[in-house]
């Protein structure tokens, strides 16, 4: 799907698109309010000093209480109703900011703003952290985080600085006569405007989004949550104390969260130093007072482009992944910065900077939003912003006395004069160390340690949709009742092993849902039955099947594709190069790691055909044909095993098979010790039809990665899909 159709699948949702249109709202009066405020304070005093301190002041006044009380407001959105939080946040500012122009003092101006900011960092957790409750799907965060960061630093800048523009400039265009509004009458009237702003928010809160008020709509695996803690976040008798240490012990216990919090310390501190030497560097570079320009013009266009990528990134590569490699590489785009000999060679480094910097924020985000327990998620969220803003302010401020301790020379580099001065070492030591950080931070986050970057790599360089983390089984044959049953035992066979073990069911022909769509809209021919069908697998796979994958699960799936393709080829006549086609379209090309093929002698197969409404007679010779086709096309993902004979015996054959197929492959698969050897003799010897490929044709290879772990823990959990 492209960008412009995820935004605006996500912006159909009506109680997201309400509050997209709050954040508009406030983030303009944000940007108006900085302007603003800064346009009042110099009216209130003719001091020069205290004029060139206006803006800094104001800036300051707002970003102190994001280094104070940011925590504060992620424990208010994770004990209190989120909607309530946000409203009582929007009324205080609007108070505050509506009081400025009536009090007329400087220092209450400056007072006044340390407060609203304070009031935003109310606001600002319990809105993030409601956000996820919001979308249909976990996987729409990405998107809606996407649209907030466009929203508050593209969309939101233009309209307040905009908005300033006109209301400042309205008596100049309009020739009006500057005593008509009296002495700060436009000034005072930008305040009131801001403040009027923030009340609007809160009403728009208060009477249209009631959905903000939702907890834990969409729960997160309980594999990447410390559960002990995360439950009892919700009880609303626990006190703000035990609320701060439940948070510290939660990042204790949760690589997730840590790596993440590690990766962004080491990303803003790097930053932080981009910061305060991007002046003097740029100066070093020769290219005179422009070159600042094109180097800050060159970072945004790359965060811009970072922050398109991701989602594409995202499906080529996970995003905990994601996250710990943008991090690294944006650490080694800097080092090229500050080794640079040339203006040209510096632009592009900095967008790389810009690019990987902007893809590594907003998945980070997007893991807070999708991936963190709701009672949890206003206080990572929170600690997220205030390390945002600590480390920032921390670094900014060191960098120009770092600077200062290297004394400037001379040297020629191809011809051309350049200076080195204490911007070179500042920013190769932050390079360095986030790169460093990232790596840390990779190692703590990467939930795929079985599976080699360089692999996921390629698949990004190569454009491939990237491997999953689990591993995914089907079981084809001609029968419904022996796939279905033989799914069921080999699932509870591999649940005595590390992964957890999904089993998922038809969902092309033996579903109420598809039954309920044919007949709910009469469908009687073969291709509308067949697309149907499609869209069923489509839902079942993006809702049910990929989740678990994700999530490094072993997914037992009864007839995924093969089976209904040969069925539908063989019954109805459709042609099976177009069902292929539309198969890859519902499933996104997603295809089983491992397929077992139950091969029954035809004689009780027809028979069986009766019972079970599946093919009969010279159909179940032609739908047994096409799958042994298939397997023939396939051998390196197909193994057929011999399903004549008694149930148990069956089982045992498909289990020794799939232990022998990814015997060395795969990690964390039970590897039970078998009572005798008729198994593996019958997987292999007992017809001629059962054969495996080279990975399963040793029965020797089976016995001697078998072992015994009858005592093994069972940590699957049993997920019938559909």
């Amino acid at each position: 799907m492209s960008t412009t159709r995820r935004a605006r699948s996500v912006l159909g949702i009506r109680p997201f698109r309400r509050l997209w249109a709050v954040t508009y709202l406030c983030s303009v009066a944000d940007w108006l309010a900085m302007l603003g405020l800064t346009g009042l304070v110099t009216k209130y005093t003719d001091d020069y000093l205290l004029q060139n301190f206006a803006f800094v002041g104001v800036v300051l006044t707002q970003l102190l209480p994001g280094l104070l009380f940011a925590p504060l407001g992620g424990l208010l959105a994770d004990r209190f109703d989120r909607r309530k939080v946000m409203i009582c946040a929007d009324l205080a500012r609007f108070a505050l900011l509506f009081s400025i122009p009536i009090v007329g003092s400087p220092i209450w101006l400056f007072v006044a703003n340390f407060m609203a900011g304070s009031a935003a960092m109310m606001w600002i957790p319990s809105k993030d952290a409601a956000v996820p409750n919001l979308l249909r799907r976990p996987d729409q965060v990405e998107t809606a985080n996407q649209l907030g960061l466009f929203m508050t630093y593209g969309l939101a800048v233009v309209s307040g600085a905009g908005l300033y523009s006109v209301l400042t400039g309205v008596q100049t265009t309009l020739g009006i006569s500057p005593d008509a509004f009296g002495e700060f009458g436009v000034a005072n009237a930008v305040v009131f405007i801001n403040a009027l702003l923030y009340l609007a928010s809160a009403l728009l809160i208060a009477t249209r989004i009631p959905e903000l008020s939702l907890r834990n709509v969409h729960p997160v695996p309980a594999s990447t949550a410390a559960q002990d803690t995360a439950s009892s976040g919700d009880d609303a008798d626990v006190g703000f104390i035990a609320m701060v240490r439940q948070s510290f012990s939660y990042i204790r216990r949760t690589k997730l969260v840590r790596g993440l919090l590690i990766g962004m310390m080491g990303a803003f501190a790097a930053g932080g130093a981009v910061i305060g030497a991007a002046k003097p560097y740029s100066l070093s570079l020769g290219g005179g007072e422009a070159s600042f320009g094109l180097l800050f013009v060159a970072v945004f266009v790359g965060a811009a482009a970072g922050l398109a990528v991701v989602p594409k990134l995202a499906r080529r590569l996970p995003h905990d992944r994601l996250f710990g490699v943008g991090i690294v590489l944006a650490g080694l785009a800097l080092i090229v910065v500050a080794l640079s000999p040339h203006l040209a060679v510096s632009l592009v480094a900095a967008a790389a900077v810009g690019g990987c910097a902007g893809a590594g924020f907003l998945t980070g985000v997007t893991i807070i939003g999708s991936q963190i327990d709701d009672s949890m998620r206003g206080r990572i969220n929170a600690i997220y912003q205030s390390l945002l803003k600590i480390i920032i302010f921390g670094s900014t401020a060191t960098v120009p006395v770092l600077i200062g301790l290297v004394q400037p020379h001379k040297i020629t580099v191809w011809g051309n004069e350049l200076i080195i001065d204490g911007t070179r070492p500042v920013l190769l030591g932050g390079g360095l160390l986030a790169a460093l950080v990232g790596v840390v931070a990779y190692r703590q986050m990467d939930s795929r340690r079985t599976e080699p970057i360089l692999a996921d790599l390629r698949n990004v360089m190569r454009r491939r949709p990237r491997r999953v983390n689990g591993l995914l089984i089907a079981l084809e044959g001609t029968t419904e009742t022996d796939t279905g049953r033989q799914a069921a035992r080999l699932a509870d066979a591999l649940r005595t092993g590390e992964r957890d073990v999904v089993l998922a069911t038809d969902p092309a022909l033996d579903d109420e849902r598809l039954r309920g769509i044919v007949s709910g809209a009469s469908l009687s021919s073969a291709r509308a039955q067949a697309l149907a069908a499609a869209a069923v697998r489509a839902d079942i796979v993006e809702r049910d099947i990929r989740p678990a994958l994700d999530s490094g699960a072993v997914v037992v799936m009864e007839r995924f594709v093969d089976s209904p393709l040969a069925h539908l080829s063989a019954v109805a006549g459709l042609d099976a190069s177009e069902l292929e086609g539309l198969a890859d379209w519902a499933t996104a090309r997603l295809r089983p790691d491992l397929a077992v093929l139950l091969d029954t002698d035809p004689g009780a197969g027809t028979a069986e055909g009766g019972a079970d409404g599946t093919s009969a007679g010279p159909q179940h010779w032609r739908v047994q044909q096409l799958l042994t086709e298939m397997a023939s096309a396939d051998p390196q993902h197909y193994v057929v095993v011999d399903a004549d004979g008694s149930p148990d015996d069956v089982a045992d054959r498909i289990h020794t098979a799939v232990q022998c197929a990814l015997a060395g492959k795969v990690p964390g698969l039970s590897a039970r010790r078998r009572k005798s050897g008729h198994a593996n003799g019958s997987a292999s010897q007992d017809s001629p039809r059962a054969r495996t490929d080279g990975a399963a044709g040793t029965d020797g290879a089976a016995e001697a990665q078998a072992t015994d772990e009858t005592g093994a823990d069972e940590r699957a959990t049993q997920g019938t899909a559909s």
